[in-house]
């Protein structure tokens, strides 16, 4: 194998695989088979593998009734319903999120760069933060509904 043949194998691969683990350790962290035996294939391809689920999927879209949004992968609580609102975009959308409970990061998957959520105690990506949302934040927290799971209050 060559230089060229190595770096485009190194290409599809991030391709194909894009999470490349994020630059700080987080407090809850459990091994690929960990996270696949708790998570159902379609939670562990958003949450470990930054994968987006399809628009206009996710019952949560639909979810008014008060409470909070935890992660998936960990339980954390993301966002409150207070914050939540109909984007139209089909996926579940939040002005702001709860204090100290996701991070970002620059995501360059895309042809422009694009603000990476994730939960900040395991790591689990979210989706994406807009400046396109309401008042007060101006933020669209856009949010695959499968890396949330509903706890009412």
């Amino acid at each position: 194998m060559n230089r060229r043949e190595l770096f485009l194998l190194g290409t599809a691969a991030w391709i194909v695989f894009p999470r490349t683990g994020l630059a700080k350790d987080f407090e809850i962290t459990k091994t690929e088979a960990e996270w696949k035996a708790q998570l159902t294939d379609m939670q562990y391809r958003v949450l470990r593998r930054e994968a987006t689920e399809r628009p206009f999927t996710s019952p949560l879209n639909s979810e008014k009734r008060p409470g909070d949004y935890h992660c998936a992968g960990c339980d954390l609580p993301l966002y409150s319903s207070e914050t939540k609102y109909d984007s139209g975009t089909g996926w579940p959308s939040f002005w702001s999120a709860k204090q100290n409970a996701v991070g970002t990061k620059k995501d360059y998957k895309m042809i422009r760069p694009r603000t990476e959520v994730h939960c900040s105690r395991c790591g689990g990506h979210l989706g994406h933060v807009f400046n396109d949302g309401p008042p007060p934040t101006g933020k669209r927290h856009c949010i695959n509904g499968v890396s949330l799971v509903f706890r009412p209050a």
